[in-house]
């Protein structure tokens, strides 16, 4: 019997001692012992380490505090919040620019990939190259967002301690649809760094709160192109009427052919009657997406005498970015028929992201919702997904039972979709 116990003993110390070493470790008075603690504490994944790993942020050594962050980040849990919180008020950018990523990961899981470092040097490169390239993704409207994670990135934007971590916080704040960031966005427009402005302006874009569009319009004259180029973007999106004037004349006179397009396109979301030769005029423009935009402004101008005009361009028309622009303005205009061939561009892995801002805003037709709901079951796989998202912008709560109904289909990718969208229809409105 004793032998029994002293082999159980022995059993249980060996298999407890391995979760015990790290938390030991933590305590040394030798920082390699400490980061290495950090690093298996992170590897075991036990919010129950936490607090170790909390303490570990506060270190005084660099190496330690940026592995205990990439640790917490990886644990994930709304025990992880708080210690990263604290991390944002870090010295180091790259550390406050990490715990900002691992607060947006909590609330958009996969945020931050897989092989993700908490090696100080490695994580700034990784910080450059994404500067180089927009990131379109957002929350869900049904994620509520920590007031204090808020306030804390929101605070990182204009006091980060390099502009790297200003831009990366701007960038979370429209990732996280955060609101009460928007003074601290507005003042980082006024930065002289590039990319902290083009982080701010597409935040802003994200959050679309239209009442602080008109605060960006000083920037459309910016000699950076492609802060104007995010501007007039932001414009068109915002819908700043204050905006028309300059835009108007940057589609007419920018030698910059991107920037002639995109306020052409901007011009197409807020279109007054006096644009209409304008876009008369670009219908037969030799650019494609001067044509594309010419007509989505015409369909928006809700001219139903100008059906004809669409319809005769869509015949002539060769390219499928302008046809679907073409078919938009048609529907816009009341030619019902041309609605198959927008349903028929959810299934192009090219051209659905066209596609479908267009039924979007269609949707936001009775008529045309009502016609929804017979793809959003019975269509392909890929428009019964993308329906989904529509219908979460643009339904209503009589949309709902369709959604519901939608989440029981038979593929588990169409029915978790549908469960998403669902969600979000759901909070909108009753929002």
């Amino acid at each position: 019997m004793k032998l029994l116990r002293s082999a159980l003993f022995v059993f249980v110390v060996v298999c407890l001692l391995p979760l015990a070493l790290p938390a030991q470790d933590a305590k040394s008075t030798d920082p390699k012992d400490r980061q290495k603690a950090a690093k298996q504490l992170g590897e075991r994944g036990s919010s129950a380490d936490i607090p170790v790993l909390a303490e570990l942020v506060k270190d005084p050594v660099e190496d330690v505090r940026a592995e205990a962050v990439n640790s917490i980040v990886k644990i994930a849990t709304q025990h992880s919040l708080p210690p990263l919180i604290e991390a944002t008020r870090d010295p180091v950018p790259e550390i406050q620019a990490m715990a900002v990523d691992g607060m947006v990961n909590f609330y958009y899981p996969g945020y931050v990939k897989s092989g993700w470092t908490g090696a100080v040097k490695k994580f700034t490169s990784n910080l450059k190259d994404r500067f180089r390239r927009p990131d379109p993704i957002v929350i869900d409207p049904y994620v509520t967002v920590d007031p204090n994670v808020v306030q804390a990135i929101a605070r990182v934007v204009v006091g980060g301690t390099s502009m790297d971590s200003r831009a990366n916080a701007a960038r979370a704040a429209g990732i996280l649809r955060d609101k009460a960031a928007l003074p601290q966005l507005l003042e980082a427009l006024r930065s002289r760094n590039t990319t902290v402005i083009l982080e701010s302006v597409q935040a802003i874009e994200k959050i679309g709160d239209r009442a602080v569009g008109p605060s960006m319009t000083f920037l459309l004259r910016d000699l950076d192109e492609d802060v104007q180029f995010a501007v007039v973007q932001a414009m068109g999106q915002l819908l700043v009427e204050e905006a028309i004037p300059d835009l108007v004349d940057l589609a007419k006179n920018s030698k910059k052919k991107r920037i002639r397009r995109q306020s052409l396109i901007a011009l197409g979301k807020m279109p007054k009657p006096d644009h209409r030769p304008l876009f008369q005029q670009y219908l037969s423009d030799k650019d494609n997406q001067m044509r594309a935009a010419a007509a989505e402004g015409i369909g928006r101008l809700g001219n139903e005498a100008d059906r004809q005009m669409i319809v005769d361009a869509f015949a002539r028309e060769r390219s499928e970015s302008p046809r679907l622009s073409m078919a938009f303005a048609a529907v816009k205009l009341g030619d019902m028929t041309f609605l198959p061939y927008l349903l028929d561009g959810l299934n192009s892995t090219f051209h659905r992201g066209e596609s479908r801002p267009f039924l979007v805003e269609l949707a936001r037709q009775p008529e045309v919702l009502n016609r929804l709901y017979e793809p959003l079951i019975a269509g392909t796989i890929n428009q019964k997904k993308e329906l989904a998202y529509v219908i979460s912008l643009s339904g209503t709560r009589e949309s709902m039972e369709h959604l519901e109904k939608l989440t029981r289909d038979s593929n588990a990718d169409v029915a978790q979709e549908a469960l998403r969208a669902l969600k979000n229809l759901q909070a909108r409105v009753s929002g």
